[in-house]
């Protein structure tokens, strides 16, 4: 059983120097990347492929980790983005039956944004972006990132939104008062990261985007990033909000969703109850979530479903939403 895993992450020495040269660099989730993670994110070569077979994954979707380029400004970012999608492709060339790529892109600058995903897609054949939620104040919904979307489903590729921790004011208000330890966890893996992510998703919901963009596919790891468990509320909100589909029916048609690393069988029961079984993808979070042992082929070998099943959230399910990208 081949398995792809799509949130994969990496890192650059010049996003590195990039974070510290700008004002707000990561907000605090740079601790979360020193020592064996550090070197892990560095290494797109033997020891990253050695871990995955140890792991029993296949292929990595690689992309840069949270926060890319959305808090960097324009004039930093473009370039940089550019430069950051010609390493990671001459990386995919060295072993490109184990590697492919989402684009980084510069978000700062959501016109450049676009061409950007243009020219990694049919250059580099990259299948789609990483995106780190919001861009500064800016959430996913506001029309400056409408260029981006539309590029997006013209392409035929998905955009998977990664966890960002929260702004400031919301840190402050909801996550703070502990220790300065305590309130990053806090508002990051502990809890912030994944309401900022799945609220992300609902807020391009409620602004109309899939009604702009009806073709336009999104992912969510995490087994839907909190708000997949909430569907029964969420749903009232086409009561109150003129939609030209219910919320339940975009999650159904525009949404996919990965475990990123949570081998939760309830987790994963309640994601195919909401968008299906063709909807589930697979992701290990490496290097974050990796521990030795093969958790990743394991998760997927114990799930009580069918062998036609499995294949379909190991591989099939990636393949057939990537074949019809336009290169």
């Amino acid at each position: 059983m081949k398995i792809i895993a799509l949130e994969e992450h990496f890192l650059t020495a010049e996003i590195r120097a990039a974070w510290a040269a700008s004002a707000i660099g990561t907000e605090g989730t740079s601790v979360f990347d020193r020592g064996e993670i550090e070197a892990r994110l560095d290494d797109l070569g033997e020891g990253r492929i050695a871990l995955m077979d140890e792991s029993g994954v296949d292929v990595q979707v690689l992309s840069v980790t949270t926060p890319a380029l959305h808090n960097l400004d324009t004039e930093a970012s473009v370039p940089l983005a550019r430069r950051t999608n010609d390493a990671l492709a001459a990386a995919i060339a060295k072993h490109p039956d184990r590697f492919q790529g989402f684009a980084t892109l510069p978000t700062a600058a959501p016109q450049e944004a676009a061409l950007e995903l243009e020219r990694a897609v049919k250059e580099h054949g990259f299948h789609g972006a990483m995106l780190c939620g919001r861009t500064r104040d800016k959430n996913l919904d506001h029309p400056d990132f409408l260029p981006m979307f539309a590029m997006a489903e013209k392409l035929g590729v998905p955009m998977y939104i990664h966890p960002q921790i929260p702004q400031r004011a919301v840190r402050d208000t909801l996550y703070g008062g502990f220790s300065d330890m305590t309130d990053t966890a806090f508002s990051t893996f502990g809890l912030g990261w994944h309401y900022e992510a799945g609220i992300q998703f609902v807020r391009m919901i409620l602004a109309g985007v899939f009604d702009k963009h009806p073709q336009l596919q999104m992912i969510l790891g995490h087994w839907g990033e909190v708000v997949l468990f909430y569907t029964e509320r969420l749903k009232n909100l086409s009561h109150v909000q003129t939609l030209q589909r219910p919320v339940l029916n975009v999650m159904r048609e525009n949404l996919y969703v990965t475990p990123s690393g949570m081998w939760n069988e309830l987790y994963f029961r309640h994601a195919v109850d909401v968008v299906g079984i063709d909807r589930v993808l697979f992701s290990a979070d490496y290097p974050y979530q990796y521990r030795p042992g093969g958790a990743p082929k394991q998760f997927l070998e114990q799930l009580s479903i069918s062998a036609e099943d499995k294949e379909k959230i190991a591989h099939a399910n990636w393949e057939r939403l990537t074949q019809s990208s336009v290169r």
